[in-house]
């Protein structure tokens, strides 16, 4: 039988050996290649989920087992496949020459795969610093698919992620440094398991927990540090923005929260939730204005991901059992909804070419499927009764009543209630309102935003029913647990 770390080394190499494959493939095979490898890779993520989420945590040889890094691994493994299998539709849209195109099929799908790489590596990580060079090696291939299409917007864009994420992860890394500091083993005691063992005393851990923290929201987009984010998800090719906002964002958070775990002993569970719960409702409420606006597609979307990367950060730092069944149900819910609202960019700008840069209304007069794709997700992201993020976020709320924390989900509640008004508002404006006169021609990726439509449609509604088990379930045992 193969081996945890066996397979947890498969998971990552698979997307690692496609990326030096896709180097020397004749370039008119890369597309199909790229295709091709991305079933077994999701596999992969996939199989390695199951274990994650079925045995009990651990940590070898540098590499962590628990419920919360097997549920990431699976997120990422499903969304990375349908990148893969939309982006040939992005590409329908660059209308360039046909050895333009192909040279620019080979260097995205080599960024992308890389990228895919490095995102299955992070929630696999079982030691602090080798997280924190693995969210720093993300930047790379991550900046340069947000500038892929080479206008203005999108290398400033570009540009600003790598400048505010690498500020951000400099930040983070003082912290560590700190940390390294005052354990005994030095370098070596970063490891979850023994970050614990802080000895330099409470005040430095906190100084440095907090750094840790603010260094990373600045790469998971919490408000005040987001600045960085609407551009980038907005700039993007659309596959690549599903993989930053489903996958990219929970997986840095998934490294928030287990120093906050692991340090939770040295300065105070109390203090050490505390600070998540402070980025979660400053997020939340600095979504809210954005929210009611009328944006561009992408944009709006962009935005929800800030008020959703504050839900789950309520979730965990309210850290109660109903609380981390909602983050749970949340992140998967979240990460299907977005993707699907991500995808169906690319046949939004072909059907209206000026929903690239501003609001649209009345898709689903004129292009019903499209429409009922883009409906789908925002009703999903609103918490539209009896989509999964309506139970997550009541599971969120109750479990911080449950935590004593009253003042912070009475306030959660109001901020979700404002959110809710302005995604429906939204919703309805864009599936029924004012219909205008569309490009006619062939859609492209229409076909594939339809199946996926579909698919998604079966997801979200078994993550509903399985909302209501998972309360008092082992899964939840094992994400109160961690690693510890």
């Amino acid at each position: 039988m193969i081996s945890h770390e066996t397979l947890a080394v498969a998971v990552i190499g698979a997307p690692a050996l496609t990326t030096a494959l896709l180097t020397i493939v004749p370039s008119r095979h890369v597309s199909s290649l790229a295709v091709a490898c991305a079933l077994p890779t999701s596999g992969l993520g996939i199989a390695f989920a199951i274990v994650g989420l079925r045995d009990s945590a651990s940590l070898h040889h540098g590499i962590a087992i628990d419920a919360a890094g097997g549920l990431l691994v699976g997120v990422t493994g499903l969304v990375g496949l349908a990148s893969v299998a939309v982006s040939p539709a992005y590409f329908v849209t660059l209308r360039s020459s046909l050895v333009a195109l192909q040279r620019r099929q080979r260097v995205y799908f080599i960024l992308l795969y890389s990228f895919w790489a490095v995102l299955f590596a992070i929630p696999i990580a079982g030691n602090l610093g080798i997280a924190w060079l693995l969210l720093e090696a993300s930047t790379g291939p991550s900046a340069m698919l947000i500038g892929f299409s080479g206008k203005a917007r999108a290398l400033e864009a570009g540009w600003k992620y790598l400048v505010l994420t690498s500020l951000g992860l400099a930040v983070a890394l003082l912290g560590i440094v700190i940390l390294t500091a005052g354990l005994p083993q030095g370098i070596g005691g970063l490891s979850w398991h023994e970050l614990p063992t802080y000895t330099a005393g409470a005040k430095p851990a906190l100084i440095a927990y907090v750094l840790l923290i603010a260094g990373l929201a600045a790469k998971i987009g919490w408000a005040p540090v987001h600045n960085w984010l609407p551009d980038a998800h907005s700039e993007a090719p659309a596959p690549v923005s599903a993989l930053l906002s489903a996958a990219l964002l929970p997986s840095v958070l998934l490294v928030a929260w287990r120093s906050e775990h692991a340090l939770a002993p040295v300065i105070g569970p109390h203090t050490a939730q505390t600070v998540l719960v402070g980025f979660g409702l400053v997020s939340l409420a600095v979504a809210i204005p954005f929210l009611w606006r009328s944006l561009a597609w992408k944009r709006l979307l962009a935005y929800s991901s800030l008020e959703h990367m504050g839900v789950i950060a309520l979730g965990i730092g309210f850290a109660t059992p109903l609380a981390l069944a909602g983050v749970a149900i949340h992140i998967v819910g979240h990460a299907v909804a977005k993707a699907l609202g991500f995808y169906a960019a690319t046949p939004l700008v072909g059907h209206e070419p000026r929903a690239a840069a501003h609001g649209v209304t009345g898709i689903a007069r004129t292009e019903h499927t499209l429409g009922a794709a883009m409906g789908l997700s925002l009703g999903t992201l609103a918490g539209l009764p009896p989509s999964p993020l309506f139970v997550s976020e009541i599971l969120i709320v109750a479990g911080g009543f449950q935590a004593g924390r009253d003042w912070a989900a009475a306030l959660a509640t109001i901020l979700l209630g404002l959110g809710f008004v302005g995604l429906m508002h939204s919703l309805l404006e864009v599936t029924a309102g004012k219909a205008h006169r569309r490009a006619g021609g062939l859609i492209p990726g229409l076909g594939s935003i339809g199946a996926l439509a579909a698919v998604s449609t079966v997801m979200l509604g078994a993550l509903t029913a399985a909302a209501f088990l998972l309360p008092g379930s082992s899964l939840v045992a094992d994400l109160v647990k961690g690693l510890s």
